[in-house]
């Protein structure tokens, strides 16, 4: 697949800021788990908060396949950084341009894609992951307002996002026709940030367990109407897996590009260490999976770009992407030996960050069932 030239005087301008700000930085802010308020700034004027958000929203009003070339770039530079602007692109944006009424898109959605607002998105809780009909988190309404009580485990953003889309019970006896989706302020009443994970990799990115308490909202900030919650995260979530393979490929990538450098400057037996065989096939072998990757991203992207169906084959590209991201670092590792092991290299932190693709927005074995049931 040719890709236009404005994708690639995107992508390239991404990857630009990506090389000079992030990938220099990723290190220290992985050893501080620190979020880098800076970077996202520079990244939002770059437009990276809003590609598929229309211009009247304040958005790029560019495709999916650009985003996925946006995320990747930016996964090169840092792991976590990528996943707080995927998931303000979608699920959170594609959410409400997709359900949001013209206030809410006013008042939400044009801030998101500014980057004003960081957003997050809250289906997970402690004792339900891939099972979402099996919901605890409750919404009841009284008057004006919508009160929300219950636990979100593992929210990304959780605590330097200004705004969270909760998918909550309106209805205990309707099954997945009983969830109900909400824009939760982050400053809230009843909104407490109950603790910040003490993660494996992407550190720059905050991961944490919400407590509403008797969280108390406006109804206008229901996003659609009762009993659609399901159907909204759903939606939300097949954009998203596109995203999270493009992070996978970009990681991946950038893993990959360091072990090739080193390969070709270190020598063994008296030669480069890339012109062994056995190197040269691993880093082969490497450089035909990320590209398989991206070739299924791509498709998956211009598939939902062209308004057709898309959940096998963004199931397939993240399913593929995540899992072909570890074996790659895995390699990269081993052609650095003892160096890709410690942490004055970045390839152990590239290894780490990468792992939780394979996790969020649906693990591999969803994406398997998936698939499955499409082929059936």
């Amino acid at each position: 697949m040719l890709l236009t030239q404005d994708q690639e005087m995107v992508r390239d301008a991404v990857r630009a800021f990506a090389q000079e700000q992030l990938w220099p930085n990723a290190p220290r802010w992985d050893k501080e788990h620190h979020f880098p308020r800076q970077a996202h700034q520079g990244l939002a004027e770059l437009g990276a908060y809003g590609i598929c958000v229309p211009e009247e929203f304040g958005g790029a009003n560019l495709d999916y396949l650009t985003l996925a070339l946006v995320l990747e770039e930016i996964a090169a530079g840092d792991g976590g950084t990528s996943t707080a602007i995927s998931v303000t692109n979608c699920p959170v944006n594609a959410i409400l341009m997709a359900y949001g009424n013209a206030e809410q898109k006013k008042a939400w959605l044009t801030p998101l894609a500014q980057g004003k607002l960081l957003g997050g998105f809250a289906l997970t809780e402690p004792h339900v992951g891939s099972d979402a009909s099996a919901l605890r988190a409750t919404a009841v309404r009284d008057g004006d307002s919508y009160v929300l009580n219950g636990v979100k485990q593992f929210i990304t953003s959780g605590k330097n996002g200004q705004v969270i889309i909760v998918i909550a019970v309106t209805d205990k006896g309707a099954g997945k026709k009983g969830m109900s989706a909400f824009l939760v302020p982050t400053d809230a009443p009843g909104y407490q940030v109950a603790r910040l994970e003490d993660k494996l990799g992407q550190h720059s990115s905050d991961t944490a367990q919400i407590n509403l308490d008797n969280c108390r909202i406006p109804v206008e900030n229901r996003i659609g109407a009762e009993g659609e919650g399901y159907r909204i995260a759903l939606g939300g979530l097949e954009g998203g897996r596109i995203g999270i393979a493009a992070q996978s490929v970009g990681m991946a990538r950038s893993a990959f590009e360091f072990a090739l450098d080193y390969a070709k400057q270190r020598e063994s037996f008296g030669q480069p260490l890339f012109s062994h065989q056995a190197v040269g096939f691993r880093l082969a072998e490497c450089a035909t999976r990320i590209e398989a990757a991206r070739q299924l991203i791509w498709h998956a992207a211009s598939l939902r770009d062209a308004g057709k169906p898309c959940l096998k084959e963004a199931a397939m590209a993240k399913l593929f992407a995540s899992e072909m991201a570890e074996q790659v670092c895995s390699a990269a590792i081993q052609t650095l030996g003892g160096y890709g092991y410690v942490g004055d290299f970045p390839l152990e932190r590239i290894y780490r960050d990468v792992r939780v693709c394979q996790i969020y927005e649906g693990t591999s074995d969803v994406q398997k069932i998936l698939i499955q049931r499409a082929l059936a």
